[in-house]
């Protein structure tokens, strides 16, 4: 199992000083892979996300405007973008990705759903913009909250330890 050390985060709405203050904290922490988990929103914001060094992988939100750009600065940049939800490996570890669905309830069911079915190690969502760090069975399912800090007040992201699945969600 390869350690990996994965930053995650939603719910960026734009807020690009909220957005740049979590990346220097995935730099303090040396994340090598940012995961993020919809809802950027525009190119500009976008852009700045793909400038840190490490892999980027992103799943789009309800309110993601121009796919088609984001889609063309993510193949320019290496970075995975993805429409819907997205099964992948990192670092030995099956994790499914989601932004969520109309309902904030319904996609917190959902997650918790999948994480009961023991089909992956971890589960990561966004779209409620609550964090939420809970182990179902041997499964880890993670929001890390929003980066915006505009719905709660509370601006955050998660860092996970793939070997040790460690993992800690940081107000900022």
């Amino acid at each position: 199992m390869l350690n990996m050390i994965l930053g995650i985060m939603s719910d960026s709405h734009d807020n690009l000083e909220a957005l740049l203050k979590a990346l220097e904290i995935f730099r303090k922490y040396g994340v090598e892979v940012i995961i993020h988990l919809g809802d950027i929103i525009s190119p500009f914001t976008f852009m700045r996300l793909l400038e840190y060094p490490g892999r980027i992988i992103v799943v789009l939100g309800n309110n993601d405007g121009d796919a088609v750009l984001l889609k063309e600065l993510a193949v320019k940049a290496g970075a995975i973008l993805k429409k819907d939800a997205y099964a992948t490996e990192i670092g030995g570890r099956r994790i499914f990705l989601m932004h969520g669905f109309a309902d904030p309830e319904l996609t917190k069911t959902v997650a918790h759903a999948l994480g009961a079915s023991g089909k992956f190690d971890i589960i990561l969502y966004g779209h409620t913009h609550k964090s939420e760090a809970i182990q179902i069975g041997k499964t880890i399912v993670l929001n890390p909250g929003e980066v915006c800090g505009y719905i709660t007040g509370k601006r955050s992201i998660a860092i996970l330890n793939t070997v040790s699945l460690e993992y800690k969600v940081t107000e900022f």
